[in-house]
């Protein structure tokens, strides 16, 4: 793995001080020029201190091939600049213009299938064309030189979204490029065939030219596991290729402004692996969308959690997220009073330095019209925009008593999350299609919260082995390297958790033989020799009830051997005919100087939470627990340098709740403290502030 790049933020324009940055994408070319007064005016109104612009403004840019128009935009960024709002200037090639696609429609990605993907939308190119990449840096040097000293320009907005609808391309430019990428990674045919397994169905290669992508074989056949997720491998890292191509020539002309781009992180969003492009950015940045629902709070968290993983603790920025609903679901769901701020400060609350919406203004017209804005499309008297502004002065608050720069403080657990074993389990040849990798962090997140505990969630290559905790949650793909790992940090005196679905085949996919869980048996003390799927056909298991009162759906394990050093705290209750009857379901090992707890079926949040107290007891933590109820979800970022503390409580239920609370109230909505309590109504949520005791 390389090293990461140097951490570099967006600074202050003149004369201004250390501030959360606060606003969204800005898309002034989409509207009359009269309106951009309006704009500004508006912005001022809501403390808006930075906008996104550009994105997708090629053909606005550059009319035609090789002619620039700067002019509409130097004096958008004009007005910007002499309100006091800064500019992350984006490199504006997340969509060619249809000049471009006409002359060369080479460029535009073919699916699986071969049909050729036309314009229309967006993202229409492929990230391997040596010809788009010729046209999109001719623009990002344009764009470079000429914005190079202005002084309103804080910070690269290089591409958007890379993947989301380009994540997969199968043309020959894609196909030529992953043969290269098969012999950087492999070196030889043989390697490549030993980690393809290509002896199954005759599919042994005699050279790299014979590498096809996972084009189309056929309703109902089974794709070669280990090439498809070696293509997974592949896409992502072309289009951190194409980025990097882009952040490199923008860099080249102003070397000191910071480059991001937005990454598309959430519970279930897997589509590049966004750690491993952490590496890459000089900060990190997301766009998240709320899940509608009961989860909406929980997955916001985690989601924050995760970005802060990938991050590595220091402050990231929020590009893009709702004041309101979205446009791209079945049912698009408006957010409930309160939830606008609520949000926000989540967000801010796990590390998050930099506040953002798609989009400024709400669109009139096109595929995004009835997404929600600051400005909506009923104006300044709105609740949206009085929320909008509300936030603005709330941020404004936090920034003058010094929250920016400080960092989420560690959690004594760490929930690990791993993008490639979610591909990996993605497979059509799988024990079952029920079973993923992502939704086991997320329940293990929200099972924590109910105890009080709130967990970082950490990437697998990131620190999770310093925590005093660690939860290994349907990590199915474990290298020697990350097995290593686990045997070091358990023997060591960590605390680990595992379960059903971790440590089955190595970075290859290749299994691990002997019995699962594989590499690590030893450590977790015991040996499954197969898979217990439930399912809803007549004669099968439909879940597997537990001793402890829990209930396991979709996966079992079957335990056949524990060790004596592994002592059992739950068995499975089944029918005699079934073989699992009394079989372990939840274990508890003592290995070196630390213990390894074994989950051995998908128990769901609820489960999970059924079972974590006399789990965490016999694995000596139950110290760690925080509230009794799992009511509020406690957040705490804190200043190393001056101590001070800000501490984040938040309503997770749908009635009023309270906890014992101290500090000064900074921003409280629907929510208030009394007499050393916090009361929180639903959607509430009360930041606090803790002074050192030296500063008391």
């Amino acid at each position: 793995m390389a090293d990461r790049r140097a951490y570099r933020w967006p600074q202050p324009l003149q004369g201004q001080g250390n501030q959360i940055w606060y606003g969204g994408d800005y898309n002034p070319d989409q509207w009359p020029e009269e309106v951009w007064d309006e704009d500004v005016e508006l912005m001022g109104k809501a403390g808006v201190n930075v906008v996104s612009l550009a994105i997708f403004s090629w053909s606005k840019l550059e009319p035609r091939e090789g002619i620039y128009d700067f002019d509409w935009l130097d004096r958008i960024i004009a007005k910007l600049s002499a309100a006091g709002i800064g500019v992350l200037l984006a490199s504006a090639t997340a969509s060619p213009p249809m000049w471009l696609t006409q002359s060369h429609p080479e460029v535009l990605w073919r699916d699986e299938r071969g049909d050729v993907v036309w314009p229309g939308a967006r993202q229409h190119w492929r990230p391997t064309s040596p010809i788009f990449r010729d046209y999109a840096l001719k623009l990002c040097r344009a764009l470079a030189q000429h914005y190079k000293d202005n002084p309103a320009i804080v910070g690269w907005h290089v591409g958007n979204e890379y993947g989301c609808h380009n994540r997969f391309d199968y043309s020959d430019d894609a196909m030529r490029a992953f043969q290269e990428w098969c012999k950087h990674r492999y070196g030889t045919i043989d390697a490549l065939n030993d980690a393809w397994g290509t002896a199954f169905w005759s599919q042994h290669l005699d050279n790299f030219t014979q590498i096809l992508p996972p084009r189309f074989i056929g309703n109902g056949n089974f794709m070669n596991p280990g090439k498809l997720l070696d293509f997974k491998r592949f896409s992502s890292d072309a289009l951190k290729a194409f980025y990097m191509a882009e952040r490199d020539t923008l860099q080249e002309i102003t070397p000191d402004l910071p480059l991001t781009t937005n990454f598309m992180v959430s519970a279930e969003g897997s589509n590049l692996d966004y750690d491993d492009w952490g590496y890459e950015v000089d900060f990190v940045a997301n766009d998240h969308y709320f899940t509608p629902g009961e989860a909406h709070l929980d997955e916001l968290a985690y989601t924050a959690s995760l970005v802060d993983g990938i991050a590595r603790k220091s402050p990231w920025w929020l590009m893009e997220h709702s004041t309101g609903a979205v446009n791209w679901r079945p049912i698009n769901y408006r957010k409930e009073p309160g939830q606008l701020v609520r949000d926000s400060l989540a967000h801010l609350a796990f590390g998050a330095d930099a506040i953002c919406y798609f989009q400024w203004r709400q669109s009139r017209s096109g595929a995004e019209k009835f997404h929600t804005a600051m400005l909506p499309h009923a104006g300044e008297d709105s609740q949206i925009f009085s929320d909008v502004c509300e936030l603005g002065a709330d941020l404004e608050l936090l920034s003058e008593q010094g929250l920016p720069g400080s960092q989420l403080a560690k959690s004594q657990v760490a929930v690990v999350q791993d993008y490639q074993s979610e591909w990996a389990s993605e497979h059509t040849a799988t024990p079952s299609q029920k079973v993923r990798h992502w939704t086991e962090p997320l329940d293990w997140f929200r099972a924590l919260a109910d105890q009080g505990i709130t967990a970082d969630i950490v990437p697998l290559r990131g620190p999770w082995d310093s925590y005093q905790a660690a939860v290994l949650p349907a990590v199915y793909l474990l290298d020697e390297a990350n097995s290593q790992r686990v045997h070091d940090y358990v023997s060591g005196g960590g605390k680990l958790f595992v379960t059903y679905y971790t440590g089955i085949s190595d970075e290859r996919d290749h299994i691990w033989l002997g019995g699962y869980p594989g590499s690590i048996r030893d450590v977790v003390g015991v040996r499954s020799e197969e898979f217990a799927p439930m399912g809803s056909g007549p004669g099968t298991l439909d879940h597997l009830d537990l001793s402890n009162g829990a209930v396991a759906h979709d996966m079992a394990d079957v335990i056949t051997s524990v060790e004596p050093s592994a002592r059992v705290l739950a068995t499975f209750q089944a029918p005699k005919r079934t073989g699992l009857d009394g079989l372990p379901a939840i274990t508890v090992n003592e290995f070196g100087q630390g213990k390894a707890a074994y989950v051995a079926g998908k128990l769901g949040r609820k489960g999970l939470a059924q079972s974590l107290p006399e789990l965490l007891k016999a694995m000596g933590l139950e110290g760690i627990a925080g509230q009794a109820d799992g009511d509020i979800l406690q957040v705490e970022r804190a200043d190393q340098t001056s101590g001070r503390r800000f501490i984040f409580l938040f309503n997770r239920t749908d009635h009023e709740t309270a906890t014992p609370a101290t500090g000064e109230p900074m921003v409280a909505s629907l929510a208030r403290l009394e007499d050393g309590k916090a009361y929180l109504e639903p959607n509430g949520v009360l930041v606090l502030k803790q002074e050192s005791k030296a500063e008391e």
